[in-house]
């Protein structure tokens, strides 16, 4: 039987991560695992990659037609290359380090894309972000900020469906990954179900600030969403 506590707090969690990835098209990684890690550390990461398969569906079933596939297949080859070096750098590097490192990194990505006219988005450029991806969702399960700088300046119904493909490919390589390397206990996969109602009723929640948001503002919500990615790193990573 579910737990009411982890119910209560991790579905907020899940409710709130929703809503901001069911608008700007990623978030649901930065508000709950924080909270997931923190309180309920024998569930990550499989509760958060369980939601986070489920979550970009959601995002396909309305914007599928809106997706690069042709970008982001070049950035996924850039995950499967940087999925093992994360790994290595988890073994090699003490956590708290390497989560600050990360987080400095993705600021001074994100400074970069804010005060330049156009980040250019090519085959290098797409899979370097994917290494980069690959490396700190590994490392520290937020991976999305990387490819996101490169889809700044596209419409929301692109950049939504252009990470969820993203997302839903990664976050399956990922529990593949740890399932056959036997880290995939069932109960942090039955958590992630048991959180999918909150996420389905974030995604719904997020239909009016996605419109307000493809009037012209996701750029500017993007940017911030990153930003405090990045700064969460930072944070946890001190504390």
């Amino acid at each position: 039987m579910p737990d009411l506590e982890f119910l209560l707090i991790g579905g907020l969690a899940a409710l709130v991560g929703a809503i901001v990835q069911g608008s700007v098209g990623l978030g649901v990684g930065l508000v709950a695992t924080p909270i997931v890690t923190m309180l309920y550390p024998s569930l990550m990461p499989g509760t958060i990659l369980v939601l986070s398969v489920v979550l970009p569906l959601a995002t396909l079933a309305q914007e599928v037609g809106h997706a690069d596939l042709r970008g982001i297949g070049w950035a996924f080859g850039g995950r499967l290359a940087g999925t093992p070096l994360g790994v290595l750098l988890v073994v090699a590097v003490p956590t708290r380090a390497l989560g600050i490192v990360i987080g400095v990194v993705v600021l001074a990505a994100l400074a970069a894309a804010t005060w330049s006219r156009e980040v250019p988005r090519n085959r290098r450029t797409l899979t370097t972000a994917g290494i980069i991806s690959g490396i700190t969702g590994t490392a520290s399960g937020i991976g999305g900020p990387p490819v996101a700088l490169l889809y700044q300046r596209e419409s929301g119904p692109r950049v939504r469906a252009t990470l969820a493909v993203f997302f839903t490919a990664g976050a399956l390589l990922s529990l593949t990954t740890l399932a056959l390397a036997g880290r995939l206990p069932a109960r942090q996969v039955t958590a992630g179900l048991e959180l999918l109602p909150f996420v389905l009723a974030g995604f719904l929640a997020a239909a009016p600030l996605r419109r307000y948001l493809d009037a012209g503002h996701l750029r500017v919500a993007l940017l911030i969403v990153v930003g405090a990615s990045a700064m969460t790193l930072i944070i946890r990573n001190l504390i």
